[in-house]
């Protein structure tokens, strides 16, 4: 039977139905030809019907099908010129993935006939492959945008008042036991009432999952019986990955998407989305076309200026996606808008981040992907984090993203490392670390909360395996990353991985605690990976990308309780004190400077600090006043912000310091709230120029209540 089309209009890209058929759309600038293929069902090999677009308009191919409802396969066919040489590489033979496509049935089922050319051929890609892929390629899928979002609202969290989780959907999910069985691993999952309970008494603002866009896994991966679990190598950016769908393939992962956000929403927690906007899993040369690659390989990646067969790689996967293009930059921002407008989503954390800002082979912060972002009144208003880095020369850009952006800040994460194994290193880096990282972004009218703090990511140990491992132990399918340094500068407090030491155990706690609570109680936005909070070990393995088990699942039944509700009432701390989420800059002198109207940094003695104690490497120890009256900002009502005074101690030295509180001038009495020594607190008060111990390695936290006739 043949299939009636009409020209249709070149907007919006993708499938749209409008209730009485659907408007196909592509943009293909290099292509002779494009041709529309109709599946009846998901287990369809070939197409039931093909329709040879007639319509083109500036690059975009286009056709109106009445009839044709939601749940709909399709997929593409596009003609032109098989030139690897020249940078094309079409084949009608392969079916291709709509770029826009908002849903994808299925996943990949490996077979030769997916690569455009021939395996095996002496002239490899050169090659030319004329097997059909249609068999083992997903579909796309026409969907019904509509959803009953009631009175769903972003919460809308300041910056500064957020508390940052990292989880995967099916690492947080798989193994608790209060979540159904049919239901783990997925959206649903994540909106259980189960997991949002944990998140809220955990004090958490912001869920940030790991990559959900539809992604490709490995060849080679699944060859070896693993996946690419951590899915950072995505091949649909509008269609939630349909892994993690417990409602079926042909849109109810889209709708199941939306229910966990609304969920989430109204718990008050916001939906942060890992984005991989720097490449495709198209992979290099020898990868397979599967989609970009196939409907028009010269006009989405980068190329190589003088052979345009290979592929420019700022990325470490085989290929980048080339945002200097016009058509790249309304696919990334048409993406974007989609997830923010449809799919509720309150921000994104940028993947290799610099790779988006680089101009031809250079990294710049003036890049029109951030202009755009900048002028478009929907994306900049949403939380913007980069990881600010890749991998080509020139790509650390830590601290040099533009204002309304905030960055993961990989100098923190190494700093405080550094500073609780004991490592030389100068306490004025510490002090900078602890204040928001000045240094790195106060300039261009940034604040502390450009600077998102974290110890670990899912990259790399989890803070479990930080102190207890110096070396990696990952299997054999493991790969070495150690966080983009040469090592994951861990300590494992005496012993190598599992011990019955009591004290090498005791120690391992007491730094746990350190680093929460140096992470908790600096300037910044914090961020921790989930099971962090519960102990949560790998084993020592420092990259888990394709262990999609009980290596990379979080054990719930074996949780640390103990650790658990020190983090919670650390979190509460930090909500119920503003001294810990300034809005603004630390005021007067540099850090390392003396006599600040809002911080003081005070050596054991209780003398401030000077310009030469900054530059003692072996220096291990050092204390901080905290003002409450300097804060400089104003409430919502326009009413000055105060809190109570503060006095840190930290003592990364191996044997207990004597240290001598300040003089009446920063507060009479103080109430000990934290000390990191203990499994418990014992609250003790002191008095102004007294002597208290503070024993190795660990962190005291002192309270002075400002009386109200105080604060001015």
């Amino acid at each position: 039977m043949k299939t009636i089309s009409y020209p249709g209009k070149p907007y919006p890209l993708g499938a749209t139905w409008d209730g009485e058929g659907v408007n196909f759309t592509l943009y293909a600038d290099n292509a002779s030809g494009v041709e529309l293929c109709l599946f009846d069902d998901t287990n369809a090999t070939t197409e039931s019907h093909k329709i040879v677009f007639t319509e083109r308009s500036h690059h975009i191919w286009h056709a109106y099908l009445p009839g044709i409802k939601p749940g709909q396969l399709y997929g593409y066919r596009v003609h032109g010129p098989y030139e690897p040489e020249n940078g094309h590489r079409f084949n009608p033979n392969k079916l291709l993935i709509d770029p826009y496509a908002k849903a994808i049935a299925g996943t990949i089922d490996w077979h030769d006939s997916l690569f455009g050319y021939e395996i095996g051929h002496e002239a490899e890609d050169l090659s030319f492959s004329e097997s059909d892929s249609a068999p083992y390629i997903p579909k796309s899928v026409v969907i019904d945008s509509n959803f009953d979002w009631g009175d769903d609202q972003p919460p809308r969290r300041p910056y500064h008042q957020s508390v940052i989780y990292e989880a995967h959907v099916r690492g947080l999910t798989m193994q608790h036991p209060e979540i159904p069985d049919d239901i783990r691993g997925t959206y649903s999952a994540i909106g259980h009432p189960a997991i949002i309970k944990h998140l809220t008494d955990l004090g958490i603002t912001a869920i940030e999952l790991m990559p959900v866009h539809q992604y490709v896994n490995d060849r080679y991966l699944v060859e070896k019986g693993l996946s690419n679990y951590w899915g950072y190598n995505s091949i649909g950016f509008f269609a939630p990955d349909v892994r993690y769908s417990s409602k079926g393939v042909t849109g109810g992962q889209v709708a199941e998407f939306k229910e966990m956000v609304k969920a989430l929403h109204k718990a008050g927690i916001e939906v942060i989305l890992d984005v991989v906007y720097n490449h495709t899993g198209e992979g290099n040369q020898m990868g397979p076309t599967l989609s970009f690659k196939g409907i028009d390989n010269a006009s989405y990646y980068r190329l190589v200026e003088d052979d345009k067969r290979y592929y420019m790689d700022y990325t470490g996967t085989g290929n980048t996606l080339n945002a200097m293009l016009p058509n790249v930059l309304r696919y990334i921002m048409d993406s974007l808008r989609y997830w923010i407008i449809e799919m509720h989503v309150d921000g994104f954390r940028f993947d290799l981040a610099s790779t988006l800002a680089r101009e031809l082979h250079e990294v710049n912060r003036l890049s029109a992907f951030f202009d755009i972002i900048h002028q478009d009144p929907i994306i900049s208003q949403v939380k913007l984090i980069a990881e600010p880095w890749d991998v080509g020369e020139g790509g650390y850009q830590v601290g040099k993203f533009p204002p309304g952006w905030a960055e993961w800040n990989g100098k923190y994460r190494d700093s405080i490392r550094d500073y609780w194994r004991g490592a030389d290193s100068m306490l004025g880096e510490f002090a900078q670390r602890l204040t928001g990282s000045p240094d790195l972004y106060q300039d261009d009218y940034r604040r502390p909360s450009a600077s998102i703090n974290f110890i670990t990511a899912h990259d790399g140990f989890t803070l479990h395996d930080l102190v207890s491992y110096n070396e990696k132990h990952n299997d054999e399918n493991g790969e070495d990353n150690n966080d983009g340094e040469s090592h994951n500068r861990s300590w494992n407090c005496g012993a190598e991985g599992d011990t019955d030491d009591e004290e090498v155990i005791k120690l391992r706690k007491q730094q746990k605690r350190n680093f929460f609570a140096t992470l908790f109680l600096s300037q910044g936005v914090p961020m921790i990976v989930s099971g962090d909070e519960m102990g949560r070990t790998q084993r020592g393995n420092n990259n888990a990308y394709c262990q999609d088990n009980e290596i990379s699942w979080l054990n719930w039944e074996d949780a640390d309780k103990e650790f658990l509700e020190f983090t919670q009432k650390l979190i509460a701390f930090r909500r119920e004190h503003p001294a810990f989420m300034r809005r603004r800059w630390f005021q007067g002198q540099p850090v390392t400077g003396r006599g600040l109207e809002d911080i003081g940094w005070f050596l054991p003695d209780g003398t401030e600090m000077t310009e030469d104690n900054w530059s003692h490497d072996f220096a291990k120890s050092l204390a901080v006043f905290l003002n409450g009256n300097g804060l400089h900002a104003l409430d919502p009502k326009g009413e000055r912000i105060v809190d109570d005074h503060f006095y840190l101690i930290f003592n990364a030295f191996h044997e207990a310091i004597d240290y001598v509180l300040p003089p009446k001038k920063y507060g009479d009495n103080w109430l000990k709230v934290l000390d990191t020594s203990m499994d418990k607190v014992r609250r003790t008060t002191h008095e102004a120029e007294e002597k208290i111990s503070v024993q190795g390695r660990s962190v005291i936290l002192l309270q002075h209540h400002v009386k109200r006739n105080e604060r001015h």
